[in-house]
């Protein structure tokens, strides 16, 4: 009879068989009695414990650095002009512009003194050559309702229009010429905004898009009133300022 690691009894020679072999069997113990875990089929080892921990680590101290990288770089755009802010003003206004933009100056802020009211229309042409012209769509409108009975509005209705418009305002002259490579960007940002606003709440097909913006100084409070005078002096009300925008092309959208 045959044992497991033992001799056959009356044969020539002796056979011993090692119990790892047999099917089913798990994985040999190590020198010092322990399991030793298992590889699997494709025979390579589970991703040790410490590979991942220092991943981990690394993204984390990534995330930190490019964290304080973004709050030192908008601090020198918000500062007043110093000389490392005009050493390196090429590289704050490339990382700043547009989308981290600030409307204010640390020690002098510069609050808003207008309202403005901006709005798009598209046009499309058809086939067979004809124009249509849509009416036109109240972008400020949708930005103040999703800002309105909101505990904590976006960012991107609060300040993407109103900023994409302050912006082209300081880049471009009365005759909405770009006269820089920044005005081409901020003409372009602000045209991917209407289009992409109109497309998204309207719809439609549409090449080209015009916008035009509506400016009402802020009524200033009125002056108190002289002895034996009225209650109170009255403010001639300042007149509205329209300005409209040249036609531009933006990729076909409906199609």
């Amino acid at each position: 009879m045959e044992r497991p690691g033992g001799a056959v009894q009356g044969g020539v020679e002796t056979v011993y068989v090692d119990e790892a072999d047999w099917p089913g069997a798990g994985p040999a113990p190590d020198k010092g009695g322990r399991p030793v875990a298992s590889q699997g089929v494709s025979g390579h080892r589970p991703l040790p414990a410490k590979v991942l921990k220092a991943g981990t680590g690394a993204a984390v101290v990534l995330c930190l650095a490019m964290s304080l990288v973004h709050v030192l770089l908008v601090f020198l755009h918000v500062a007043p002009p110093n000389p490392l802010s005009q050493q390196y003003s090429r590289q704050v206004n490339a990382w700043v512009f547009p989308l981290f933009e600030q409307n204010w100056r640390l020690f002098a802020p510069d609050p808003e003194s207008v309202n403005r009211q901006i709005s798009a229309r598209t046009m499309h042409t058809a086939p067979d050559g004809s124009v249509q012209v849509s009416d036109w769509f109240d972008l400020t409108g949708v930005d103040n309702s999703a800002v309105r009975h909101q505990a904590f509005p976006s960012h991107t209705a609060q300040n993407m229009l109103r900023r994409a418009w302050s912006s082209y305002l300081e880049t471009h002259g009365s005759d909405d010429q770009p006269r820089s490579q920044r005005a081409l960007m901020i003409q372009q940002y602000l045209t991917n905004i209407a289009a992409d606003r109109i497309s998204g709440h309207r719809g439609g097909t549409f090449e080209s898009v015009q916008l035009r913006v509506m400016t009402v100084p802020i009524a200033a409070s009125a002056a108190p009133a002289a002895a034996g005078g009225p209650g109170s002096a009255t403010v001639a009300p300042t007149p509205a300022d329209t300005r409209y925008l040249p036609w531009w092309k933006v990729d076909s959208y409906g199609n």
